[in-house]
């Protein structure tokens, strides 16, 4: 090969090469995904009681349980994004991802999770409305997709205007039309679900937040991509 050749390959490779762990690789970067958690530091997030988390990083991740709250929540607000991340479930695990979390504030009798919605990560075989993949309560997942407990699963959330969309390793395993919801405690076609809200009127910005439900749950590699704002 001459060397030409072989200094456009290499630039190449470097292009696209994998980034290690919680970090952008330099295409990530120009496409203008951000970086949400840098594997040392905790600084960007905090439980949704506004505290510190009591437990440390493991092994270059977030593990939210017995972090002292609900979730354990970024710091800034977003909307209209694509949330990547990886996780790695416990046996009997039961944890989630939530999104438009507005606001982090309880309303009586209600723990904070009503204010947002919950993409389920459960140690379940299934694809109901409580399994891995579900908006939790209202869309069951097409499938299961998830890898046994101890592996590492990659996750998409997209959150773009109207819509929420979860793909699972790959797999586009569920859809939330949020425009559809426009009854409290109903889904679109007619059955009861918990939520005493009309997804229809929620907001459509919060923030992003790793559920403690009781089970370790560990989270890396958690990187944001901005898509473009809806039109007033």
């Amino acid at each position: 090969m001459k060397p030409a050749s072989i200094c456009l390959a290499l630039l190449l490779t470097a292009t696209h090469a994998p980034a290690a762990d919680n970090e952008l690789t330099a295409k990530e970067k120009a496409d203008g995904w951000v970086l949400l958690f840098d594997g040392k530091s905790l600084d960007d997030w905090m439980t949704s009681g506004g505290k510190p988390s009591k437990t440390p990083i493991e092994h270059g991740s977030i593990n939210p349980h017995k972090s002292g709250g609900y979730m354990m929540v970024h710091k800034k607000q977003w909307s209209n994004y694509v949330l990547s991340l990886d996780y790695k479930i416990s046996k009997g695990c039961n944890s989630g991802i939530f999104v438009h979390t507005y606001s982090l504030k309880p309303r009586p009798g209600k723990d904070v999770g009503f204010n947002g919605l919950e993409i389920a990560i459960d140690d379940t075989p299934g694809a109901g409305f409580h399994d891995t993949g579900a908006i939790y309560d209202l869309v069951k997942p097409a499938k299961q997709a998830q890898k046994p407990v101890g592996e590492w699963n990659h996750i998409e959330i997209t959150c773009d205007k109207t819509s929420i969309a979860v793909t699972l390793n790959g797999e586009k395993v569920t859809r939330m039309k949020l425009d559809e919801w426009k009854k409290a405690n109903e889904r679109p076609d007619g059955t009861a679900h918990k939520f005493d809200i009309a997804y229809k009127d929620h907001p459509r910005k919060g923030f992003i937040g790793l559920q403690d439900h009781g089970s370790p749950c560990w989270f890396k590699n958690i990187k944001i991509k901005p898509l473009a704002k809806a039109k007033p």
